[in-house]
């Protein structure tokens, strides 16, 4: 029965629920436009579990829960675009559904994701940005990559809006990060956002 109980715990650590989501930001979408910009220079503090949850329900959250909606427009609203969030903890994907990471390496891959940028390696998080094409009749990467740009737009925007700073990449060790992702063929890697605070 201890065994039971150790091993039932040690699989609910691997889910994390995120605060509810604070979508009563002052600044304004206008503003946001107007301030959005990319930052290659991080700082190593830390941002919050309520930051990330703003940021990740604006990526691609849910809007309208009643019709399964979400807050990016999708080809087909096929809603192929995954978030994976990675820390020096490890790497997490993003439910929406369930306002939950649940974790799927306990590599740091943040490293890996900077690649030949070694400024953006310093960023508490990376946000990895994965169209699953595994719902569609067949690969349309045109699709996923314009799918993925609607996300980024949003980590943009919720980011100026929050006092943080990105940029998105589309550089990454590819073979390593799906690796590590336990990514499928039909899962492809599109964009990386380094995520935090500007030096």
């Amino acid at each position: 029965m201890a065994l039971l109980m150790v091993s039932f715990g040690a699989r609910a650590q691997e889910t994390k629920t995120l605060p509810e989501p604070n979508k009563d930001v002052p600044m304004t979408l206008m503003q946001a436009l107007q301030q959005r910009h990319s930052v290659r220079e991080f700082s190593e503090q830390e941002i919050t579990d309520q930051q990330l949850s703003q940021i990740l329900w604006a990526a691609c959250g849910v809007s309208r829960p009643e019709k399964k909606m979400i807050t990016a427009p999708s080809a087909g609203n096929r809603q192929d675009i995954h978030v994976y969030v990675c820390g020096k903890d490890g790497a997490w994907l993003y439910e929406p559904f369930t306002n939950t990471l649940k974790k799927v390496s306990s590599e740091d891959l943040r490293a890996v994701n900077a690649g030949r940028q070694e400024s953006v390696k310093y960023a508490p998080l990376s946000l990895v940005l994965v169209s699953d094409q595994s719902n569609a009749d067949h690969l349309d990467t045109n699709l996923g990559n314009v799918d993925a740009g609607y996300v980024s737009q949003n980590i943009y925007l919720a980011s100026t809006a929050l006092g943080l700073a990105t940029v998105a990449r589309g550089f990454m060790d590819k073979a390593t990060v799906a690796k590590a992702l336990n990514l499928g063929d039909k899962q492809l890697l599109v964009l990386n956002h380094p995520l935090g605070y500007a030096k």
